[in-house]
């Protein structure tokens, strides 16, 4: 491609409202233009980026045997219905009417379409497992959208969905699928770890998140030092070292604790660890009768994981409790509050570290006080439950009991499922067995966010000068900057020589016939993260060479002019 032909439309400096390193760069480098809020134009080199990652998650998906097809972005609120996700998925849906005053959404997702679709065409498990799959944009009305197409609420993604007569073909396509996730994001180059996952709004069984490795990475995920074990932290069991329970050996305490309401303050003013403190959250449990205040107890170091108080029988859905109702349940102000002496009616739950604690510190209900030396059984009943309810730390045992756990950063780009018949039940799509019996299709779920691929790489990878992109990824494999295009005949055929012997090959090649600055072309190359540069110069021309540096390189190297391409070659296929 030539530059002067193409549209390129970087910029110096990023808008003051981008935050993440990939929103500042992917808008510096002209890779995207701002409509709205959450609402991003790919530009012509973004796109170029977008339709590599599509062609590699395009071609590994048809090599696995998946089949595309592509569904309506628009879609009847009925199907949602049907399901009772129509209520269920809240506001990030964008609910829309037609003239005849009909509900409809732009789709988020496609579960109830395909099982639509699955439930007319799909008759006998001569049928099956079939798995289809498409690419489109997706939208998803994100209360706070930012982070550029890292967090946007119009998106592309590819979703796939299978469809089987048992749980054990289910599982061999699913297993499949793992595989094809994984060699998708390492055709795309990219450091990623496959983890497993709560199923969260999707629902169903087993899941794994895939993420890019990255600190500025939202998500939290716990791995083995040792092991191939790894989890998203809300999902990783945080295992008991020690289950047995100290003597009761102190007498229960009340203490001045006139400023401190935090379990470090207070661990610190007496002199103890903090993991001998325990932290009280209250919470109030919203069921169908009425809203349930509740106690939640965790070491002073623990923090909740909602996900797994969540999954607790009859705690499904619950929320924090406001000071006011702190205060009408337990007559205390928060930082002061904890189990001893509640009410009977007031349910009290346990995370399994709290269990094996003796003689420990916590809150005594009255204002600026706190007890030490409390015991459970002598000063306070066993909890409702010991469960575990707190998310994992770095040093913890690693769930399968190989190493301890490491903590790092993560950005989620797939996410695969085995739902089961969540929806083909509620959907009633059937088959018929080989008995003639009407049969529940069982059904799985893949998704790879492909647009915020883009952003995810630039994340893993970029340093002061802009992107590196993986070079499968990369807008243009190669760039050729001739110094003084517009004066030097020789440097001008030289570079179209080279230009056109780069294509023939098939690489991916931009020549900048602009007439542009060095300084300006080298800048404008880096910034947009394109791996190998060819500078031609007539100094160098005179000696039959021209310069080569690939993105990371600290030096250019002089290679022969009729060798350039050979080099190139090697490079691009090693």
């Amino acid at each position: 491609m030539l530059a002067s032909k193409f549209y390129i439309s970087t910029m110096k400096e990023a808008p003051s409202e981008a935050e993440l390193i990939s929103h500042k760069l992917m808008i510096r480098a002209g890779f995207i233009k701002r409509l709205g809020s959450g609402l991003y134009s790919w530009m012509p080199l973004g796109l170029k980026v977008l339709r590599k990652i599509e062609a590699i998650v395009r071609n590994e998906m048809n090599q696995a045997g998946a089949v595309e097809l592509l569904m309506p972005a628009i879609q009847p609120a009925e199907l949602w219905e049907e399901t009772g996700r129509w209520a269920l998925f809240g506001p990030q849906m964008l609910k829309i009417k037609d003239r005849h005053d009909r509900n409809f959404c732009f789709g988020p997702t496609h579960e109830e379409v395909i099982t639509d679709i699955a439930r007319k065409e799909i008759n006998s498990y001569k049928q099956l497992p079939i798995n289809f799959y498409q690419i489109q944009m997706k939208f998803r009305d994100e209360i706070r959208p930012r982070f550029g197409v890292m967090r946007a609420r119009e998106f592309l993604m590819k979703d796939a969905y299978s469809f089987h007569a048992s749980r054990a073909s289910l599982k061999k396509t699913y297993e499949t699928m793992y595989e094809v996730y994984t060699n998708i994001f390492n055709k795309i180059g990219l450091q990623f770890r496959a983890v497993k996952a709560d199923t969260g709004a999707i629902g169903g069984d087993g899941s794994h998140e895939f993420h890019v490795l990255a600190d500025s990475g939202e998500d939290a995920i716990a791995y083995s030092s040792v092991s191939d074990y790894a989890a998203n932290i809300e999902l990783a069991e945080a295992i008991l070292q020690d289950d047995k329970r100290p003597d009761a050996k102190e007498p229960m305490v009340k203490f001045d604790t006139p400023k401190q309401t935090t379990c470090e303050d207070v661990a610190n003013l007496m002199g103890v660890g903090i993991q001998n403190t325990v932290k009280t959250i209250a919470l109030i449990n919203q069921t169908n009768e009425a809203n349930e205040f509740f106690l939640v107890l965790l070491r002073g170091d623990h923090e909740l994981n909602e996900v797994k108080l969540s999954k607790q029988k009859d705690f499904e859905n619950f929320r924090f409790a406001t000071d006011e109702e702190i205060k009408e349940h337990l007559k205390c102000p928060p930082g002061y509050i904890g189990p001893v002496g509640v009410q009977s009616s007031i349910k009290v739950l346990a995370d399994k570290s709290v269990g094996i604690l003796a003689n420990f510190i916590c809150g005594a209900n009255e204002p600026k006080l706190h007890l030490k030396g409390v015991n459970f059984v002598r000063d306070l009943p066993e909890p409702l439950l010991f469960a575990d309810l707190r998310k994992v730390v770095e040093g913890d045992m690693s769930p399968d009991k190989q190493g301890i756990l490491k903590i790092c950063r993560g950005i989620e780009v797939g996410h695969i499922f085995q739902l089961g018949n969540k929806y083909s039940r509620a959907m009633k799509a059937e088959y018929l067995d080989e008995n003639g019996q009407s049969q529940i299709l069982e059904m799985g779920c893949y998704g790879i966010g492909v647009s915020r691929i883009v952003a995810a790489a630039i994340e893993q990878s970029h340093d002061d000068k802009g992107i590196i992109f993986p070079i499968n990824i990369a807008p243009f494999e190669v760039a050729i900057a001739p110094v003084g295009y517009e004066k030097s005949a020789e440097v001008k055929a030289s570079a179209h020589k080279i230009y056109n012997a780069l294509k023939e090959m098939g690489v991916d090649v931009l020549l900048d016939d602009r007439g542009e600055r060095p300084g300006f072309m080298f800048a404008e190359m880096e910034l947009i993260g394109i791996p190998y540069r060819i500078v031609i110069g007539d100094r160098s021309l005179k000696e039959g060479k021209v310069e080569l540096q690939g993105r990371l390189d600290q030096k250019s190297k002089l290679i022969d002019e009729n060798q350039i391409v050979k080099e190139i070659k090697s490079l691009l296929i090693s």
